[in-house]
């Protein structure tokens, strides 16, 4: 287990020198840093969005290494696994529009043909998203009092990261997908942010699973934290965030992604049942990516900070493994 310390007040992530500011180290219940980065060649910034539907399910990433962006739209068919997955590489991360503070500003990447507009208020965001064959336009309202997990991760003074996961929000809309329209309803859909901000070390590898269901949802991290007195791990109920200090336990198979997957620590133990894998391959020498990300339900339990144990079963989201060179 992790002894974290809650951050409560705005912060800034680096000092006037760039480098990690000790005070921003830490967890917060809410979006409180801002990511003052400076220099060039190994920050990166992106925001990512998952958005889960009874019918499909979407992920949206814009994203600057400063001297790349790289973006993304995919769509998943849950009935016919039909896939939609369109990509851009545009140079220098041209065009990119990135605010330093989550959930304020806008964000906004353009190349090959894909289009991402993301406008971030107090009352919730809008995303606005094109690319041939795929439209996307969504509301995600920010429920009153709703929390999400922002963490700290110090790998030294000079590597960092700050990352914000925020599950389980409400989202609704339209997709429209091949000419046809497609309704997305607050009832039984539901919208997944991870906002990074920071300064990487050149290899790394990550898994990360996220859930959700009216009520409930769950963020679990590894990995790429372990080590580093941070984790990134939370059980949101009715909105209120427990946060978990478990350095967990990643068990499942390389060679068959769709087994069953089992993430246990202290205060989890959670089973993900896949249904559909997406691969995402990237090669262009300094940049290299592989990611395995599958989509499924969850089963098992995650205990509040009360040591109440909550069923996770009718969760559904993903779970991954992302191998960085970047």
């Amino acid at each position: 287990m992790t002894r974290e310390r809650e951050i409560t007040e705005p912060v800034d992530l680096c000092l006037p020198n760039g480098r990690l500011n000790p005070a921003a180290v830490g967890w917060s219940r809410r979006p409180v840093h801002r990511a003052n980065l400076r220099g060039w060649g190994r920050n990166k910034r992106w925001e990512y969005w998952g958005i889960v539907t009874p019918s499909h399910i979407v992920g949206l990433v814009a994203s600057s290494l400063d001297y790349a962006g790289v973006h993304g739209l995919y769509l998943l068919d849950r009935a016919t696994k039909v896939e939609i997955d369109r990509n851009a590489v545009v140079p220098f991360a041209r065009g990119t529009l990135f605010p330093p503070a989550s959930g304020a500003g806008a964000v906004r990447a353009n190349g090959g043909g894909l289009s991402i507009d993301i406008a971030q208020a107090a009352s919730g965001t809008t995303i606005r998203a094109s690319a041939p064959g795929l439209e996307v336009d969504l509301v995600v309202p920010l429920p009153a009092g709703h929390e999400a997990l922002g963490v700290v991760v110090p790998w030294s003074t000079r590597r960092f990261q700050y990352t914000v996961k925020d599950v389980g929000r409400p989202v609704r809309g339209t997709l429209l997908v091949d000419g046809v329209e497609h309704q997305v309803a607050e009832a039984d859909s539901f919208a997944v942010l991870d906002h990074g901000r920071g300064r990487w070390p050149y290899a790394i590898r990550w898994n990360w699973a996220a859930g959700s269901a009216p009520g409930r949802a769950i963020q679990l991290g590894g990995r790429w934290t372990d080590g580093t007195g941070s984790t990134e791990n939370g059980l949101v109920v009715d909105g209120r965030l427990h946060k978990i200090g478990d350095e967990l336990r990643w068990e499942y198979d390389r060679t068959d992604w769709l087994r069953p997957w089992r993430i246990s620590g202290e205060r989890v133990a959670v089973e993900f049942h896949p249904f559909h894998e997406k691969i995402a391959r990237t090669n262009l020498g300094v940049l290299a990516n592989e990611t395995h990300q599958c989509f499924g339900h969850f089963t098992g339990w995650a205990a509040t900070d009360d040591g109440d144990r909550v069923d996770l079963a009718g969760l559904v989201g993903w779970a991954e493994e992302a191998r960085n060179r970047w």
